[in-house]
């Protein structure tokens, strides 16, 4: 498959040709547009390598593609960038590359298209295609990359050891590719991370959460969490998933390894939803396993209250990582939180009351609660299995069935703060959280239905238990005002 004419034979190829013979520079397509189109997989990323300058070819370029608008020129950086239909296309000029020992940036100097092969991370990402009249199409290969994409191979053009200690991220981009491909890394490269992997330490967490990021929203992020864990990069980046390994084993009893554990949710859940945050909460449902084990000698091995524990846990952790502070941070956090409470309902008689006050903890993110806990189901015993997911289909009616009747996902109770107050006539304070919470555990537990008149009738009775004088206002005048949600 030398001749790959038929696959470049578009517009901006061709283009690109043109100006190579007219600026008498020489271009070539390569890195991962090339890698993705030998094994049939779409891509929008182009980059080309231009013997010459690559800034004054790309405005050329531009010009003739009527890109001028979308094209942006980095002078400090020799790169230009041109957004084509629906593609990018990155341009530099061909470049030797070295390094000092304490960064990753390289020392830059003009090279040529062997040069710049041989600084590229691996030999499937090494290949290129000519775009010169002269040979257009043909594959140009000097590390035998091809090979190594047949045989599903990740491996260094060069010396192991001198690529990830030059740049250490290219050992995170070596298991990301290992895990976006299915491919194996090379047993040389392999062990040449492990020998390099305190090396990681000089990159910043920015770029090492990206290439975590997208080890997670891969088809099967096990594999890459494997791989992380055996060269130990994972210990370093990410110790709190590390100290999940292991099983212990006192008087007989053992409990899971709460890592192979955690890899098995995880894929489990990417095979129904590509939520990197979902993804997310799967990785941390369980990650204060480690610091609540005990062994109870009737029991065997617990983890009481570990959901909590890895709830407080969740905000460190996407601090350290640099993940965001926010939203995502906080949907995290209420998974780890809650995960455990389908469980529990699947395994008992289900009451109105749970369901209720799982539905109000949970809000709208209660469908994605229960993606995780299905995910979560990990058994051996079919049985098991079975049992678990026939209960798990009455929770979900049964959440369908009290959502429809009581409408109580985001819900707010019908009488608010400023009811209370304006009743009894009292500032804002502890009693009016008071009965506020009295009528919202009243509704939830179905002492009471979820409307106005009843929860009304409630405020004025705790209202009388703590003593306080109720004025009398009309509820005509208090729904006016306040306008409740409707039943």
């Amino acid at each position: 498959m030398n001749d790959l004419r038929p696959h470049i034979s578009g517009k901006l190829f061709s283009s690109i040709a043109t100006i190579a013979q007219q600026r008498s520079e020489a271009a070539y397509v390569i890195g991962g547009y090339v890698r993705d189109l030998l094994l049939k997989r779409d891509s929008k990323d182009i980059d080309i390598v231009v013997v010459g300058n690559g800034i004054e070819f790309a405005q050329d370029l531009a010009t003739v593609l009527g890109s001028q608008k979308d094209a942006k020129f980095y002078g400090q950086f020799g790169t230009a960038m041109i957004r084509y239909k629906d593609h990018v296309v990155e341009f530099v000029g061909a470049r030797k590359e070295s390094y000092q020992h304490l960064s990753r940036k390289p020392e830059v100097s003009t090279g040529d298209l062997n040069d710049d092969q041989r600084r590229r991370d691996f030999t499937i990402n090494a290949l290129a295609i000519s775009l010169n009249q002269y040979d257009f199409g043909q594959l140009i290969d000097p590390f035998n990359g091809m090979d190594d994409l047949h045989k599903k191979i990740i491996r260094t053009p060069l010396d192991a050891d001198i690529t990830y200690s030059d740049d250490p991220l290219r050992m995170m981009r070596a298991i990301r590719f290992a895990t976006q491909l299915q491919f194996n890394i090379h047993p040389d490269s392999l062990q040449a991370i492990n020998r390099n992997k305190n090396r990681i330490r000089i990159i910043s967490q920015e770029r090492i959460t990206d290439e975590l990021n997208k080890i997670i929203l891969s088809a099967k992020p096990s594999i890459g969490f494997k791989l992380l864990d055996a060269t130990g990069l994972l210990q370093i980046i990410f110790p709190q998933m590390s100290a999940l390994k292991g099983v212990e084993t006192i008087n007989g009893k053992s409990h899971k390894d709460n890592f192979l554990h955690t890899l098995e949710v995880l894929d489990n859940l990417c095979k129904t939803s590509d939520d990197l945050w979902l993804r997310w909460a799967a990785i941390l449902h369980d990650i204060a396993k480690p610091p609540t084990k005990k062994f109870e000698p009737l029991q065997g091995w617990t983890f009481h209250g570990h959901e909590f524990r890895g709830a407080k846990m969740v905000p460190g952790i996407f601090k350290n990582l640099k993940l965001p502070l926010s939203e995502p941070m906080k949907f995290v956090q209420k998974l780890v939180l809650l995960h455990l409470r389908p469980i529990v309902l699947a395994q008992e008689i289900v009451t109105d009351s749970a369901v209720r006050r799982l539905l109000f903890d949970a809000g709208n993110d209660i469908d994605a609660l229960m993606q995780l806990c299905d995910a979560d189901i990990t058994s051996k015993n079919e049985y098991k299995v079975k049992k678990y997911r026939e209960n798990f289909e009455l929770v979900r009616q049964k959440l369908k069935d009290i959502e429809a009747k009581d409408k109580i996902r985001n819900w707010q109770p019908p009488v608010s703060g400023e009811i209370i107050m304006e009743a009894f006539d009292l500032p804002p304070g502890r009693q009016v959280g008071i009965i506020k919470t009295a009528i919202r555990e009243a509704i939830l537990d179905g002492i009471i239905g979820n409307n106005f008149e009843e929860a009304f009738e409630f405020m004025k009775a705790e209202g009388s238990k703590l003593k306080l004088q109720f004025k009398d206002i009309t509820a005509k005048k208090v729904i006016t005002e306040n306008n409740p949600l409707p039943q």
